[in-house]
């Protein structure tokens, strides 16, 4: 038992310096980027007040969100604490600047993050066909996987066309240089990722796992996921020679040897840090790199770091 408290003291120290440690970096560094000033007069069209014929798809940062639809899961002041990454629907991440959603579901097509439930997945779809229905010009990235240890939904690869048909972009690494124009009116880019399904095939309505890519190391260390993250956007190509999306995940996960385990204490280690993460990017000239950068408990201040860094690509400035 002494053994136990004392590694968990030990443990502690550790989260705490680390936690020190990026803090001494921002105030060092600061959080200034190509187009870290710029705020989108409405989060909600941030792609169309950039120009739809001027935004090529390889130039956007993809604000994203992180276990996107858990608002609701489990009980609330019971289970949920250990499971909900997001407070807002899907529909009010969207309309806050989201652009990349990240949807788990089993079996039965209902959302899930590990053993824990919440509603069907249709929920999800409503709430981006909403979105779509109130603006014209924004593109989503809609990923949908089956949710490790759960079982592929039958036929699942059928009703998401049924549901996003008229909606969906289809498969085709031509995109990466289309601007949001030429894809007009299509704009969903829904990636399917099924555990034992067949995977889509080139020329389908729903992309494959290879377009959507990223480098994730399950730790609770704030520090030791920033330079991870670092580290494998440094041996990405730029953007603009790559035929996939890259993510980044500016967020760390509860582990089960510590006594922290609910997700919001433990990801606010990092999530203050997206813009520090950012200007380092820059600073170590990987700025032509980043590409779809997640997070849990979105909000605005994030899409505007996103969206920021679009406009100055867009301009020529980054």
């Amino acid at each position: 038992m002494g053994t136990f408290f004392s590694k968990q003291v030990e443990r502690r120290k550790l989260v705490t310096s680390q936690k020190q440690a990026l803090s001494t970096r921002l105030s060092a560094s600061g959080e200034t980027f190509p187009g870290s000033e710029h705020r989108p007069a409405d989060r909600m069209r941030w792609m169309s007040e950039l120009g739809p014929s001027r935004v090529r798809v390889h130039q956007v940062v993809w604000p994203g969100t992180h276990d996107s639809a858990t608002n609701k899961i489990g009980i609330p002041f019971v289970t949920r604490p250990f499971a909900q990454c997001q407070s807002l629907s899907v529909y009010e991440q969207l309309a806050t600047g989201t652009r990349l959603i990240d949807v788990r579901v089993q079996k039965e097509r209902r959302v899930c993050h590990g053993v824990l439930t919440t509603y069907p997945v249709d929920v999800v779809l409503d709430d981006v066909k909403r979105f779509l229905g109130e603006t014209e010009s924004e593109v989503v990235i809609l990923e949908i996987r089956t949710e490790f240890g759960h079982e592929d939904p039958p036929e699942f690869d059928k009703f998401l066309v049924e549901q996003l048909g008229e909606h969906l972009i289809p498969q085709d690494e031509a995109v990466f240089h289309k601007t949001i124009a030429e894809l007009l009116p299509r704009r969903v880019i829904c990636v399917w990722k099924p555990r034992k399904s067949p995977v889509p095939k080139p020329g389908e309505r729903l992309w494959n796992t290879g377009f959507l890519r990223g480098n994730w190391i399950d730790t609770d260390l704030p520090e030791t996921k920033f330079e991870s993250n670092l580290k494998f956007l440094g041996l990405q190509p730029p953007v603009a020679d790559r035929r996939f999306f890259y993510r980044v995940g500016n967020t760390v996960t509860p582990q089960a040897d510590n006594p922290v385990l609910c997700v919001k204490p433990v990801t606010l280690r990092i999530r203050g840090y997206a813009r520090l993460f950012i200007a380092e990017v820059f600073a170590k000239g990987l700025g032509d790199k980043l590409q779809v950068f997640s997070t849990d408990f979105i909000d605005g201040d994030f899409v505007d770091a996103c969206a920021g860094v679009t406009k100055a690509r867009v301009e020529g400035t980054a």
